[in-house]
Formats: structure tokens, sequence, C-alpha cells
């Protein structure tokens, strides 16, 4: 079967979902981030209008989907033309931040999609840079031709095996290290001797859940997605979209003292997936509430069957405490020839500047 792939304006956004939909449920344990809750959330939050790339067999039937924004960024000896596989190129409408990142393919069509999706990028004459976010280690959209490629930065992805979980009886502290295993239970002994209970939100509840994770969240951190409206926004619909088939859950934690903290979580073909998190001031100088909720959110999940419970990709010591077992996920940018580029990669050397810098 011979596979046309091509790049087209978005269709409207009825159509669009249509398609996307009906190509999810062909396909074989795809990423969350590539499905119509995330991508149809992030269309509608940002107003952006990057390319739809499509590959379709010869009755016209969609095989792959993906969308493609282009920008001019900024680079060492100035403007680049650039591509983003499902992101803008506009780094205030990218702050979602997509991991898992690939083509929506339909089952068993995966390699032969990924092909003609490649030869479509290289017959594009547009762009001189492509930026391939959060993508396996072993993407095959490695394989696309180019000048040079550089792996901008890699993260591991922190993880805690729920069946390993339910094995050990439901002793979930058994399976870290014993320095962790002390943490939460000091903490826990200072909540009361029990984890906090835990709500899921409903339609009503979302609003002012997220307003108080945003509240936990000021001045916190020096770059804060939570500042921003346009991330608010894209939050609030993705987890109102989400609630309808439980794809997406905001959780909130409280114990006798009040609330502990909030998660954000998304739920994916047997996986938990936390996409956003915020918690109260400890309450004692050993008091650890981020680790409490995140060990009752384990629980929660191991007791609804779950496989996985994914704290997503960050290198922060927290997640690697809390995790059984982990992946990565990488950040690639692809380069055909230009003057321009050739001329930053000699003052790279020169300078001993990163890729990432």
């Amino acid at each position: 079967m011979s596979l046309t792939a091509q790049f087209s304006p978005l269709p409207d956004r009825a159509a669009l979902a249509s398609r996307w939909q009906a190509l999810e449920a062909r396909s074989h344990a795809s990423s969350f981030f590539l499905g119509w809750t995330w991508t149809g959330s992030w269309l509608d939050s940002y107003g952006v209008r990057p390319d739809l790339l499509t590959v379709t067999d010869d009755q016209g039937r969609d095989v792959a989907l993906a969308l493609v924004g282009h920008a001019l960024r900024p680079r060492l000896t100035g403007r680049v033309a650039t591509l983003h596989l499902n992101q803008s190129g506009d780094p205030t409408a990218d702050r979602p931040y997509v991991e898992y990142n690939g083509l929506l393919s339909a089952q068993g069509q995966e390699a032969d999609a990924t092909v003609a999706a490649i030869a479509a990028l290289d017959r594009r004459r547009d762009w001189r840079a492509l930026t391939l976010a959060g993508i396996a280690p072993d993407s095959p959209l490695l394989a696309l031709p180019a000048r040079r490629r550089t792996r901008v930065d890699h993260a591991p992805v922190y993880q805690v095996d729920l069946t390993a979980v339910r094995r050990a009886g439901g002793d979930y502290l058994s399976l870290l290290s014993s320095n962790t295993r002390s943490q939460i239970r000091r903490a826990i002994k200072d909540h009361g001797g029990t984890l906090p209970e835990v709500e899921v939100a409903g339609l009503n509840d979302i609003a002012p859940w997220l307003d108080e994770m945003a509240t936990l969240n000021r001045g916190r951190h020096a770059d804060n997605a939570w500042d921003d409206e346009g991330f608010r926004r894209f939050v609030a619909t993705i987890a109102a979209r989400g609630l309808t088939d439980g794809s997406v859950e905001v959780m909130r934690f409280t114990d006798a003292g009040g609330l502990v903290g909030l998660l954000v979580n998304f739920v994916h073909r047997g996986q938990a997936l936390n996409y956003q998190s915020a918690f109260a001031d400890p309450r004692t100088a050993k008091d650890k509430p981020g680790l409490l909720c995140h060990t009752a959110a384990v629980d929660h999940y191991a007791a609804r069957s779950l496989s996985l419970y994914s704290l997503l990709a960050g290198k922060d010591r927290y997640k690697q405490s809390l995790s059984t077992c982990e992946e990565s996920l990488e950040w690639w940018r692809l380069e055909r020839f230009s003057p321009r580029l050739e001329a930053e990669a000699v003052l790279r050397r020169l300078l001993k500047r990163p890729a990432s810098a």
C-alpha cells in the first residue's frame, strides 16, 4: 500500500477533531500528548496555527497526523527558519511542554508512516532547523537527513511500577530507599499518622482548585508557568475536557490540618502521569507535603489496578527518590546546511558554548 504525506493549513476545528479522534482510536499505545484531549486543548488555548502533516493511504484514509509549527528562531548568528514537531515555535505557546512526542499513527503502520513523513519534511525547502522535543531516545524521526544532529537536552522520566506495589501487598514504602522511607514516615507522623485523603475534582471544583494551585506556586519558581494566563487557561481547558472520560484528574489532598497539596494527572491506557503539582507550606522542619501527596497518589492508582505512575520528565531529586523504575526522553535539533549555521558551529567551538545555550 502506497502512502502519501503532505502539509496543509489546519481545517476547521470540528473536522480536525473528527479526523484526529478517528485515528487515535486506531493507534496502538500512543502517547497522551499525541491525543486529541491534549492537542485540541492546546490549539484552543493559544490560538496557534501550525501546519497539519498528514500521511494517507491510497484510499485517502489517515495513517498518521502531526502538527508542525514554523518560526524564525533567534540563534547566535541571527534568526533561523525552524520547524517544530507538535509545537508552534512560540516559547509562550509551547509552555505546556509536549513529551513522548512523535506522529499519531495507525497501529501496524508506524514505520511506513514515519518514512513517508520524513520524506515530506525533507522535501520542504522553507526551513534550516527542525526541533524534536521530548522524543524517545530511539525515535525513528532522527533518521531525517541532516547536516548536523544535536541532542540539546535529555531528562530521566522517573516512574513507580504499580504492579510491584501490589505485589508488595500495597506497601509502596518498602520499595523505596531507607532514607526516603524515613522522610515519608516522619511526615506522616506530623500529619496525624495517616496519609492525606484524596478527592478528585468534579466540574465545579476545577476552577477553584486550579486557582489554589496558582496561588501555592506563586513566587516559588524563577520561571513560573502558572504566572502565565495562557498556561492557566490551557490547564483549565484540558482538565475540563479530560474530566468527561477520566483522562485528566485534578486531585486535592487534605487531612485534619487542612490542605496538603494538589496534583493534575493524566490517566492514559493504564498509566497515570503527573503533569502539574502544588503543595502547601511544610508544617514542621521535616514535613514533606510533596512526598505525602505523591505517596497518596500511588496508593490511589495502585488500588485502581493501573500499571504505572509516572512523574514525567525532570531531573528533580524528589522524583528520583519516589521512583522504582525509569526511562528517558530527549530534545534534538536537526540542521540543514546553511552558511549562517556553519558560522554558528564554528563560533560555538571557539566560545565553547553548549548546544543548549
